[in-house]
């Protein structure tokens, strides 16, 4: 080594991590290539052996890139952002497994032909054991970012390299590869090293964020400004509560190690029970959580709940009248769950939704479009995914994309696939988008009134020709899909908008439906008990009869998500307690019952007036609406107009 050619580690900026734990990695990457170098004279590697160029055949580097899918794809836009600051510098980003194989790498052209030189190239190992001390594999060893310049490298090659890695871990804290800036000696420039570690956390809390996909996830800081940046602390949870991961941040903030953590739940941690959580979030604009950690640490959340609800769509599609507890039921195998989740599976004794149900019934495998139409949150999924259930591509794929939540720069690639080299970052040999996907089986668009006006004319197209031209190709591909569209919007006041084109409309509506909003059924009663079933470890809960009046009253804005969210919160807060009353439900939903109520007893009041009612029948009729809404009791009665019960027999002798 030599120290006159060595950079200086504590002139490199502080990592997302802070400024200590950068200066603590600064002050020991001495000790740590003096350690490597021993390492790989353990190996029996000689520092004055010739690169060898043995990358792996073009087959088994696509198989590592498969079996690294998830590191890949999030891993790919890291990448381009970073070599966009280092270009032009004789630089190279590259992305490595966990042994150390390259399986990505981007950089100026001049550069890669001189890392060609020295086997810096995809499909080659940069582990210790193959290269001696290098910053990838050095990372590896160490589990922590290294920096490798000029000399230090073990093998003499390699000493006109200037390398800075990190390494990327999964959400148990497993290593699973290394992102790597590696340049001309000669341009090293000291805030590299802190780009490398910033985008490999970037790329380690995408991959966090993908993994919980079921699960409560918590974004925290102590400051406000930095909730949505780097510098935060992510932590999941199952939808009851129970602690899942957290990011290096949030294990840095939280002050506990991961195995110390799995004894803990969201409450024990942050002071806030879970049905509170759910509670601040059916509020229209929820603001940032204030919270304050076990250590006594106040910080500042914002919480996502990305909850599919499956168990609850398990339960739905159980047959009326079936097991009173779907989540005791065993797993009956993924064969069975298609089985249950057709549309005979959906009747629940609504006549709207029976209507809906036989019209679909008659167009299965006729090749005739179905456009689902209904409020947020009336089942338009699970219709569809019934639809494709009970149809002859049953067995085929079932394909949904919700075009509402692809960003409009990717939707293109993500419905018609691209080719290699389409565009920068590209997978090699491309990928196939969804319509592809879906070839042979059912291709569910949700949301289709919110997808970009500029792809409408393209998907047009391949449903009225039948083939797919992915980008970047001259080649058209033959298709064969069912088609299931929905949306919340009215399409005929977008086309006038101007925002949906129209001859799209008349290729999509075949057989338009209507899924009725939850205030509009039935069927409500048997829905609350298979949601409460589905919901309830233990099962055994009901409602009150004065709940299920309130239910029978409510608008339900949010239809079967806030249904669901709602007795999922009352569960918890009646703990032991078998039957669910008035005391359980949050102040929310009772608040808009009272304002309902109010509005109610305003009109009423209003009409007596206009036809000359007198004060006592205007009193009367206040005191049985209020009766009625609460069900006929007459305590609560007394307690919502404040008046005493005799009052209430008094002015209603009927009830006596």
């Amino acid at each position: 080594m030599h120290p006159q050619t060595a950079p200086d580690l504590h002139s490199a900026p502080s990592s997302a991590l802070g400024a200590t734990s950068a200066n603590a990695w600064a002050d020991k990457m001495p000790l740590i290539i003096e350690t490597s170098h021993q390492r790989s004279l353990s190996y029996g590697l000689n520092p004055e052996r010739k690169p060898d160029f043995n990358p792996l055949a073009r087959g088994d580097l696509n198989a590592l890139i498969e079996q690294n899918r998830l590191l890949h794809a999030h891993a790919l836009p890291a990448m381009e952002t970073l070599y966009q600051q280092i270009i032009n510098t004789h630089n190279m980003v590259i992305l490595t497994d966990a042994n150390g194989v390259i399986v990505h790498s981007l950089g100026d052209d001049d550069f890669l032909e001189k890392a060609n030189r020295v086997a810096l190239q995809p499909g080659v190992a940069w582990s210790e054991q193959s290269r001696g001390t290098n910053a990838i594999g050095t990372a590896i060893a160490e589990r922590a970012p290294a920096l490798v310049h000029a000399d230090q490298h073990y093998l003499s090659a390699n000493h006109f390299l200037t390398c800075s890695a990190a390494p990327i871990t999964d959400h148990l804290g497993n290593v699973i590869g290394v992102l790597d800036v590696s340049g001309d000696q000669r341009s090293f420039h000291k805030h590299t090293m802190a780009l490398v570690r910033m985008s490999a956390l970037m790329i380690e809390n995408q991959l966090f964020s993908a993994t919980f996909e079921d699960a409560i996830t918590l974004h925290f800081h102590v400051r406000p400004e930095f909730i949505g940046t780097l510098m935060e602390g992510i932590a999941s949870f199952s939808p009851g509560g129970r602690f899942l991961s957290a990011n290096r941040n949030g294990l840095f903030q939280l002050g506990l190690s991961y195995a110390a953590l799995q004894s803990h739940t969201f409450s024990s941690l942050f002071g806030l029970p879970v049905s509170a959580l759910y509670e601040h979030y059916r509020t229209a604009s929820p603001g940032l959580l204030n919270l304050c950690m076990h250590n006594g640490v106040r910080v500042f959340g914002r919480a996502q709940l990305r909850l599919s609800n499956s168990v609850f769509q398990q339960a739905l599609s159980e047959p009326h009248g079936g097991p009173a507890n779907a989540a005791q039921q065993p797993n009956r195998g993924a064969g069975n769950a298609r089985r249950l989740s057709g549309l005979r599976y959906l009747r629940t004794g609504d006549p709207q939704l029976e209507l809906v149900i036989e019209k679909v019934s008659k167009v299965l495998g006729r090749d005739i479009p179905i456009m689902i139409m209904g409020e947020t949150g009336t089942g338009k999924e699970l219709l569809a995914q019934a639809i494709h259930n009970d149809s002859p591509r049953a067995m085929s794929p079932f394909v949904a994309v919700n075009c509402a939540s692809i960003p409009e720069t990717l939707i293109e690639s993500e419905l018609f696939g691209y080719e290699d080299g389409a565009f920068t970052g590209a997978r090699k040999k491309g990928a196939a988008g969804k319509i592809l996907q879906a070839n042979g089986g059912t291709l569910f668009l949700d949301e289709i009134g919110d997808m970009p006006f500029s792809l409408q004319a393209r998907l047009l197209r391949v449903l009225q020709e039948r083939m797919v031209t992915p980008l970047g190709s001259d080649k058209s591909i033959p298709v064969n899909v069912e088609l299931i569209c929905a949306t919340n919007h009215n399409l005929r006041e977008r086309m006038a908008q101007g925002l949906f084109r129209e001859d799209l409309y008349y290729r999509l509506n075949g057989l338009v439906v209507k899924l009725p909003p939850l205030r509009e059924r039935t069927d409500l009663e048997t829905v609350v008990k298979k949601i409460l079933a589905s919901e309830s470890e233990h099962g055994g809960y009901e409602i009150s009869p004065e709940i299920l009046h309130l239910f029978r009253r409510h608008k339900w804005p949010g239809n079967f998500r806030q249904l669901t969210n709602l007795l999922r919160t009352a569960i918890v807060m009646a703990g032991d307690e078998q039957e669910i009353g008035l005391r359980h439900m949050p102040d929310d939903f009772l608040d808009d019952i009272e304002q309902t109520q109010a509005m109610e007893t305003q009109t009423s009041t209003a009409q007596m007036i206009a036809t000359g009612a007198n004060l006592e029948e205007m009193e009367q009729s206040v005191i049985l609406r209020s009766l009625e809404a609460n069900g006929g009791n007459v305590s609560a009665t007394a307690r919502a107009l404040g008046v005493s019960r005799n009052t209430i027999y008094r002015k209603v002798p009927n009830l006596k």
